[in-house]
């Protein structure tokens, strides 16, 4: 249990209405003390840190101007919440964040009524406290909605959108752009923050609202009234402030302010509360405020490991021999050579450059990189246009931003045959950040889609082999590449070569039963191959790398040799690899053979660390050997049985 009896108020602190209680001058000693433990806690931890440091003022300042949670906070890209979490009584639990069976890394409704909307993915803020907003208004409720976006977020294009609606409706909420990116120097200044007051001031807004009231029962005279005072509002905040996007998108804007001045924060967010059309309150911070390593490089400690609080050094310990290289460097690596060899391949990411290992090659060819911010359809679309001009185009992505862009990958590249390539990254379980980001859909929903090529490489080379092939060989549509986060399995990297398309390949050779693994799965089907070969179960296990389309000449020769087929999927079941096995002995009419499926299970799966929900959900290496002795042997004692049968 964390001990807080160094704190003056934060031991005091367990909900907002506790901070409520202080005074407005206590409050800066309060942010020292959220920010000392947030450090303290995650430093020992690990978790997402720098976005967090970033908003401690601005957590503190909206818990203690707003009534949470009768009044609604909804927080975009969760892994600025971990303030929020604190003061809302979660701090005890702190310590277990990202961990199996603790707290959720990102905003959670489930965990706590102050979540008000689960926030995993980016740029969704402003669209859910706009539905929030308009229900408060249907049902006759009296509360304030703040949508706080940033970090980022901004850059997509739902954002936008749910702006544009809110400009439309009018109705009462606030938006608050944290902008920890780009600096505005000039306009924060005490002359800047006296006008954004002069603005949001209850008199002034009070004297606005009259004079449109009196000039609009004046016909033509009162409209030129109107449009004189607004170009005399509109040029001065043009000159003083960058809002005026934001005026046309229909926002009255204030900022931008000093998002590190919590006092200067609650009294504008005081002035704010009172207005009751949409507002936007532009403030800037600085992303790992207030520990010096992560000012310093907010890159790699935007999420950490254990490290050295003094230093920020990482404290995970050197191995006694090299690990395997982890599977996105083997990728960004591999861009580079791919680069080499032809100059119309470019990457293309959507704001995750460091996360995809395209930094890499950004580093080494800056001009064949394109980050299109957090805009995951655009890099879809932006891409297939390209393709259609003769460019080759690589979409690094984690497999659940894929899912973003659907519909852009469906109309824009496969319906028109493009020739793209996605490098689907973190499919499968991807551990601490939970339900938000396991890659689990991704086979489910490419297997729909036609003119789509689909692989899983069983190790780093095969991924690199799998890129060349798709670059090189496979040009007829898109192709999509899915591999695991984490390590290889330490093959040894050699020159790149084509894999013959729609091939599968086998590892093994057995008699009694066949495993066809996907992916990541193909290491643990072969540690399950020793413990059946202990058990006296001899199994053959095929790496089944390609997904779509599946090896028909391989599916047909086991068919005709063994009656029982194990299929394992690190991917949801329903709807999965194992289901278009299924559908090819249904069309087949292979009605002797006995199968048995293992995948996710239909739920969503929390945080832990791989091997955890690996074991959680049965897909480890002894899990699924018991499975298949089990199912051996019930197919031994009951050859009559029903031959299409799902565990």
């Amino acid at each position: 249990m964390p001990d807080f009896n160094n704190y003056k108020f934060l031991n005091k602190i367990n909900y907002p209405e506790d901070l409520r209680k202080l005074d407005v001058n206590e409050l800066p000693v309060v942010c020292e003390e959220v920010r000392d433990f947030m450090i303290d806690t995650i430093t020992k931890t690990g978790g997402h840190f720098g976005a967090g440091l970033g908003v401690v003022e601005l957590t503190v300042a909206l818990h203690y101007v707003y009534e949470t949670p009768i009044d609604k906070i909804i927080f975009d890209t969760g892994h600025q919440g971990y303030p929020h979490k604190i003061l809302t009584g979660r701090k005890d639990q702190l310590h277990t964040i990202r961990q199996y069976r603790g707290l959720s890394g990102f905003l959670k409704r489930s965990e706590s009524e102050y979540d008000v909307f689960g926030a995993g993915h980016a740029s969704t803020s402003i669209s859910a406290a706009l539905g929030i907003a308009t229900a408060r208004d249907i049902q006759g409720k009296d509360y304030k909605v703040a949508a706080i976006i940033g970090d980022g977020a901004m850059t997509g294009g739902l954002a936008f959108e749910a702006m544009n609606n809110c400009g439309v409706q009018k109705r009462d909420i606030t938006v608050i752009l944290n902008d920890n990116n780009i600096s505005i120097d000039p306009n924060v200044s005490a002359f800047s923050n006296y006008f954004n007051e002069v603005f949001a001031s209850p008199t002034v807004q009070k004297l606005r609202g009259e004079l449109w009231n009196i000039t609009g029962k004046l016909d033509s005279v009162g409209d030129r009234i109107r449009k004189l005072a607004s170009k005399i509002e509109g040029g001065m905040k043009t000159i003083m402030t960058p809002g005026m996007l934001f005026e046309a998108l229909g926002f009255d804007y204030f900022g931008p302010i000093n998002g590190h001045n919590v006092i200067k924060l609650v009294k504008m967010l005081r002035m704010i509360k009172e207005i009751k059309t949409p507002v936007l309150l532009h403030i800037i911070t600085e992303k790992g405020k207030g520990y010096a390593p992560a000012e310093s490089d907010y890159r790699r400690l935007h999420a950490i490991g254990k490290i050295d609080r003094d230093t920020g050094k990482s404290l995970s310990k050197i191995p006694d021999k090299p690990e395997p290289p982890l599977y996105y460097k083997v990728f960004g690596q591999t861009m580079v050579e791919l680069c080499r060899m032809n100059p119309y391949i470019v990457g293309v990411t959507a704001a995750m450059l460091d996360g995809t290992g395209l930094d890499i090659l950004e580093r080494e060819m800056p001009g064949r990189v394109f980050d299109v911010g957090i805009a995951e359809g655009h890099a879809v679309t932006f891409s297939s246009g390209m393709a259609t001009e003769g460019i080759i185009p690589v979409v690094a992505i984690y497999s659940t931003f894929l899912q973003r862009a659907f519909d852009h990958l469906t109309h824009d590249c496969s319906l028109q045959k493009l020739h793209v390539v996605f490098a689907i990254d973190r499919a499968g379980l991807v551990g601490e950040d939970g339900a938000t980001h396991h890659g689990v859909m991704d086979i489910v929903y490419l297997r729909a889609v036609p003119n789509m090529t689909l692989m899983a490489p069983k190790d780093e080379q095969e991924l690199r082999d799998m890129l060349y092939s798709a670059i090189f060989d496979y040009t007829h549509g898109p192709v999509a590449i899915r591999f695991p986060r984490g390590k290889g399995v330490g093959t040894p990297l050699e020159p790149m070569k084509s894999i013959p398309y729609g091939k599968w390949e086998k590892l093994t050779f057995g008699e009694d039963v066949v495993i066809l693994a996907v992916g990541n799965m193909v290491r643990e089907a072969i540690k399950a191959y020793e413990i059946l070969i202990q058990n006296d179960i001899s199994a053959t296990v095929i790496n089944a790398r390609f997904i779509k389309p599946l090896d028909y000449e391989c599916l047909d020769e086991i068919c005709r040799n063994f009656s029982c087929i194990i299929t394992i999927e690190e991917g949801q079941k329903a709807g999965g690899f194992g289901t278009a096995i299924l559908e090819f002995l249904a069309e087949k009419e292979y009605h002797h053979i006995r199968i048995l499926n293992m995948g996710l299970p239909d739920k969503f799966i929390e945080q832990g660390s791989q091997p955890e929900l690996l074991r959680e959900v049965g897909l480890d290496a002894q899990t699924i050997a018991d499975k298949i002795i089990k199912y051996f042997k019930s197919v031994i004692e009951n050859p009559n049985a029903k031959v299409f049968e799902l565990k």
